[in-house]
């Protein structure tokens, strides 16, 4: 991946032309790539990009980068999108998605609802721009607002909201651990517990959700059940947690009756 980068050729060609020599600067270029990889450096970073939902996202060092779980996180909000009674806004159903990063959650919806209205969010202004140049690229549009949570939306309801906020402890043992080493502090830790965010969320979220309307958000291998407790502490109906393709909850979610 890291030469193929380098020498602006695609792996299938490398494979295809595997006997072809490599020239001084573009051989500089990839040593340069495999030592910082070395390093502990994310390829995603590398080279600049990561798939999501069959999307091809930049990514930089200014949002974390996009996961396979989190794919399940677009699968639910798209099955609650396209149910009947979705009507936060009139001409059809709205989504927000809440610390958008590289707007992976919100480009996924919106290139798979085209019905839908969806809103991103981020406090990070870097995030933003980079959630901007990849709803451009996918022709989607979705509008990025600068905001710390639900500042930006004051008076305004939506069908769906999803979050893939931080949720790691400030002690957790996996900040010292692989790509998460160099991905931004802010979008990983969230207080003593990892639950800072996810409280947040939930306790605001309802004021914002249409009648009917769902709170969907990601959260640790291991927090399932306090999530759960949350959402049922404030109220939400219809509260369970989602298994990922590895059979982890990763998921919770709730709906404002």
């Amino acid at each position: 991946m890291l030469l193929a980068h380098a020498l602006g050729r695609s792996r299938a060609q490398l494979l295809a032309h595997a006997n072809h020599a490599v020239g001084d600067a573009h051989a500089a270029t990839a040593e340069a790539l495999f030592a910082r990889r070395r390093a502990g450096e994310p390829v995603a970073y590398l080279v600049g990009h990561r798939e999501f939902y069959s999307l091809e996202l930049e990514v930089t060092p200014d949002v974390l980068i996009p996961r396979p779980e989190t794919e399940l996180l677009v699968d639910l909000a798209l099955e609650r999108l396209a149910a009947p009674g979705a009507k936060g806004v009139p001409g059809g159903a709205c989504a927000l998605d809440l610390a958008t990063g590289s707007g992976a959650l919100a480009i996924a919806l919106a290139k798979h609802a085209p019905h839908a209205i969806v809103r991103g969010s981020d406090v990070s202004p870097a995030a933003l721009a980079v959630a901007e140049r990849n709803a451009a690229r996918h022709g989607v549009a979705v509008r990025f607002v600068p905001s710390d949570w639900f500042d930006a939306f004051a008076g305004e309801r939506f069908d769906v909201i999803v979050s893939n906020p931080p949720y790691l402890a400030a002690d957790d043992p996996h900040l010292a651990q692989g790509d998460v080493r160099f991905e931004p502090r802010t979008a990983l830790v969230a207080g003593a517990d990892g639950l800072e965010a996810i409280r947040l969320i939930v306790a605001r979220a309802r004021e914002h959700l249409a009648a009917g309307g769902w709170l969907l958000f990601e959260h640790g291998h291991d927090q399932a059940a306090r999530c759960r407790a949350l959402l049922d502490a404030a109220g939400y109906a219809a509260v369970a947690s989602y298994r990922d393709l590895a059979g982890i909850e990763r998921v919770s979610a709730g709906r404002r009756a």
